[in-house]
């Protein structure tokens, strides 16, 4: 193999000095030539070394290292030094590295780098297997711009697109299948010669979302195709230290690269998380877009169901704003092209479910909008790695609800950053400006501020949304679809912890959110601090209380009984009371308070980086029941509903099966509580107890052979090789001259050793003799077919000329339609017709005429 020399550009080298005869150029191509140092400057010290870690020490070929330069790398990133050169070594690796951190370039060049060229008679060397249709489109343009040098081919097989056109490209012999599972396993169902057992490379792209869809019986049928010696690659943001949950992949010894553990998420991120009512939403995300985020920057916008993408899309065209959406059920070909249309800023708003949360690469993406704050940490994770990519900045906004709180808290403790509320407006009105120092300061830090969102700005846009929705019945009739999609969504996300739950309710009561500090003034800060003085407001006596003083008052006869059985009460319970409310409130003691001076807002910290109790134990040999890294490794957990409500002893447990019938069935089973019955456990989420497989869409389909393969055989006379060595019928007979064939591989018969010869692989177009026998046989059936269909038509037109010729016409000039050929005819009339068919009068009665 050739060792790289770069271009001019580089400061590595100049160009390779060409052989003087063919024998040299063979020995050149099989030996590299010895690494050059590159020429110093003059005065410079000898001692000095070269610079080393760049694309250029990996020892790529010229056409892999001219297609990175092309597409603009100069630098590998940290995941591509780590992870490319064991993949060019041949390990297996399990790599994990934040969002944006270029992991398909760390997969894709040792790839093109092992292929180099295209062989027409190896077959399938190379699968990359992606959990969505988007992720898969854009890795193969990737591929395509990174190979652009060579001759490889590359074949996309995702669902939505027609099966016809795919084994066009299957047939073509191509060296890459980039795939998402289920179509491939479609296919391998349909097409019983499609061979994966010459695949030498095998990638899973985001692989924990790969292994918790509920396709791991589906892998597994890809995984049995596939061969013992391949090379197998994990990659993915969110990957956990334990890789029993890839166990069915088939890692041989893998090195494990985890990177970024500490950063999960990009620091020249920037989040806000504004906390409101449901019904808020839509006034809040319209006062988003008009005016915190510009024009002229982008946003994705992410909902729980496709019901809300459409109605968010239909609210934005009635306010004059021209959004782009996807989702799964849509249609292939309108998700490209609105993603297209994204993609060359013809619009501005992308709105999505969690269908474009991974992998998806828009590369001037600004803002991001969490619209149903997301139930698991990684996830929350992807959706916010679209913005902030490759050294840009962004900003993530999230709205949280009440029932969203634990999961906040779980993100928070999945992140280790710190989270407060923002400070009240009774805090800000005592003093602004050292509140806002401590807002920088604290932001600064990496901490987080959640707030409130101005309720005054939500009541003067909620006016407008509620107009616009009243006057639009498309609006009004996708309310009640939203509104039951989303109780569905409740009922389907998994719980958060039970930790989060309890400290929730003993979560302080925030304030305006520091976004808004600008916005308003100091006499709406005060009407605002008096609005919640309200809201805070509880009175002393009861309703039954307030009633019986106003009746006393009034009548001022007696006392009332019911008046004096809450007087009594009190007097019981009021120092009972008032010491819950001292221990709840933890007050510190006034001489503290004015020796320390610390405001109450610096101490409302709710979870943050873990702090050492003070305890008996000695850390350094105890040994805990819960791991330190509980929170991460449960935020990245493979499993589909479990996380943070995982039992721990779970994975302790060993279950044998039964010997006999009825345990075995009680084994496949739970009871349902709900539906008062045992019912059968699912294999995942999307592969229900029948087999059946849920789509994207959500449609259930049952993978069956249908039997479009033979069709389109039939059809276009072409077939897919199980070795690649052809695509057409006509062909498979047929051996190139001065070749042969070892298994799959096919050699020249000069040797292996014998140089790459263009078109080598092409077949002859001289025909042997079995073919000219067969297109005469289809020219002579031609043309006897044509023969029979010119007499067929001589034939009927005498016919016609015979019924004319006997057959006169009729009193109008017009000829007997319903004449039969044995001279009886339908007449009209009464008796008996004539024997042209005709009867006399005008009744309706039919008569029959003999000839």
């Amino acid at each position: 193999m050739a060792r790289l020399t770069p271009s001019k550009s580089t400061p590595r080298g100049g160009k390779p000095r060409p052989s003087s005869s063919p024998a040299g150029a063979v020995a050149d191509q099989q030996r590299p030539p010895p690494p050059r140092r590159p020429k110093q400057a003059k005065g410079a010290s000898k001692n000095k070394k070269a610079k080393s870690g760049g694309f250029e020490s990996m020892g790529l070929c010229e056409e892999v290292y001219r297609g990175v330069r092309h597409k603009g790398y100069r630098v590998p990133t940290p995941i591509q030094r780590k992870a490319m050169p064991l993949i060019l070594a041949g390990h297996d690796i399990a790599a994990m590295a934040r969002t944006g951190s270029g992991k398909t370039a760390a997969f894709l060049v040792p790839m093109i780098q092992r292929l180099r060229r295209h062989d027409a008679g190896a077959g399938v060397r190379a699968l990359i297997l992606s959990p969505t249709r988007d992720l898969a489109t854009q890795t193969l343009k990737f591929t395509h711009q990174l190979g652009k040098f060579t001759n490889l081919k590359t074949s996309l097989i995702v669902g939505g697109d027609s099966m016809e056109s795919q084994f066009e490209e299957l047939a073509e012999n191509p060296d890459i299948i980039i795939a998402t599972p289920g179509r491939l396993v479609h296919h391998l169902a349909e097409v019983e010669d499609l061979n994966l057992r010459t695949v030498e490379y095998v990638v899973f792209d985001e692989a924990d979302s790969l292994f918790s869809l509920g396709l791991i019986q589906q892998l597994h049928e890809i995984l049995h195709k596939l061969s013992d010696t391949r090379q197998t690659l994990l990659f993915s943001a969110t990957l956990p230290q334990a890789l029993a949950d890839f166990a069915k992949a088939g890692l041989r010894d893998p090195q494990i690269v985890r990177l970024d553990l500490d950063k999960k998420i990009s620091p020249d991120l920037k989040l806000a998380f504004f906390t409101l009512r449901q019904e808020e939403k839509l006034a809040a995300l319209l006062y988003l877009v008009r005016e915190r985020i510009s024009s002229e920057e982008q946003t994705i916008i992410f909902v729980s169901t496709k019901h809300h993408v459409e109605f968010l899309n239909t609210l934005f065209l009635e306010e004059g704003l021209e959004p782009s959406l996807s989702y799964g059920a849509m249609d292939q070909e309108a998700r490209n092209i609105h993603i297209s249309k994204f993609r060359a800023r013809k619009t501005m708003l992308l709105i999505v479910t969690d269908v474009a949360a991974r992998g998806l690469d828009i590369p001037l993406l600004d803002n991001v909008v969490n619209w149903d704050f997301p139930a698991k940490p990684k996830l929350f994770v992807h959706r916010v790695g679209r913005v902030a990519r490759q050294g840009r900045s962004g900003t993530a906004y999230s709205f949280v609800t009440s029932e969203d709180m634990p999961y906040l808290l779980d993100l928070h403790l999945f992140l280790s950053k710190p989270l407060r509320p923002a400070p009240t407006e009774e805090e800000l009105l005592k003093d602004m400006e050292g509140m806002n120092l401590k807002i920088d300061q604290a932001l600064a830090n990496g901490e987080t501020v959640y707030g409130r969102f101005p309720q005054t700005i939500i009541d003067l846009v909620s006016d407008g949304v509620k107009e616009v929705i009243s006057g639009c019945t498309d609006l009004i009739a996708l309310e009640k679809p939203c509104t039951n999609a989303f109780r569905l969504y409740l009922k389907t996300r998994p719980m958060p912890s039970q930790e989060s739950i309890r400290r929730v309710k003993d979560l302080p009561r925030e304030g305006l959110h520091p976004i808004f500090r600008e916005v308003l003034g100091s006499d709406e800060l005060s009407a605002l601090a008096f609005s919640e003085r309200l809201k805070s407001f509880r009175p002393k006596q009861t309703i039954l209380e307030a009633e019986g003083e106003a009746a006393r008052s009034r009548f001022s006869k007696g006392s009332n009984q019911y008046l004096d059985v809450m007087k009594k009460k009190r007097e019981v319970h009021e120092g009972i009371i008032n010491l819950v409310h001292q221990k709840n409130s933890g007050d510190p003691d006034p001489k503290e308070e004015m020796v320390e001076n610390i405001s109450n807002w610096e101490r409302k910290e709710v979870c943050g980086n873990k702090r050492k109790s003070q305890s008996f134990r000695d850390e350094d040999y105890y040994i805990s029941s819960v791991p330190q890294n509980q929170h991460l490794e449960a935020g990245l957990s493979v499993r589909a509903n479990e996380g943070f409500v995982e039992n721990r002893l779970d994975a302790a447990v060993l279950d044998l099966v039964d010997d006999e019938t009825s345990g075995m069935q009680s084994q496949k089973t739970r009871y349902h509580w709900k539906k008062n019955k045992f019912v059968k456990l699912n294999s995942g989420d999307r592969v229900t107890a029948t087999g059946k497989i849920k789509t994207e869409s959500g449609a259930t389909l049952k993978p069956t052979k249908t039997g479009i393969y033979k069709k389109w055989q039939q059809k276009t006379h072409r077939a897919i090789s199980s070795g690649g060595r052809s695509g057409h019928f006509a062909e498979e007979g047929a051996s190139t001259t001065g070749s042969h064939q070892r298994g799959n591989r096919k050699h020249t018969a000069a040797g292996r050793g014998h140089r790459y010869i263009p078109n080598a692989d092409v077949p002859s177009e001289i025909r042997n003799p079995q073919q000219i026998q067969k297109s005469r046989q289809q020219k002579a059936m031609d043309i006897a077919r044509m023969k029979n269909k010119s007499s067929k038509d001589s034939k009927f037109q005498k016919f016609q000329k015979n019924i004319r010729r006997h057959d006169g016409p009729s009193k109008d000039g017009k000829f007997q339609k319903n004449r039969r050929p044995d001279g009886n005819g339908k007449g009209r009339g009464k008796g008996k017709g004539s024997a042209n068919g005709f009867g006399k009068g005008k009744g309706k009665m039919k008569g029959k005429g003999t000839r």
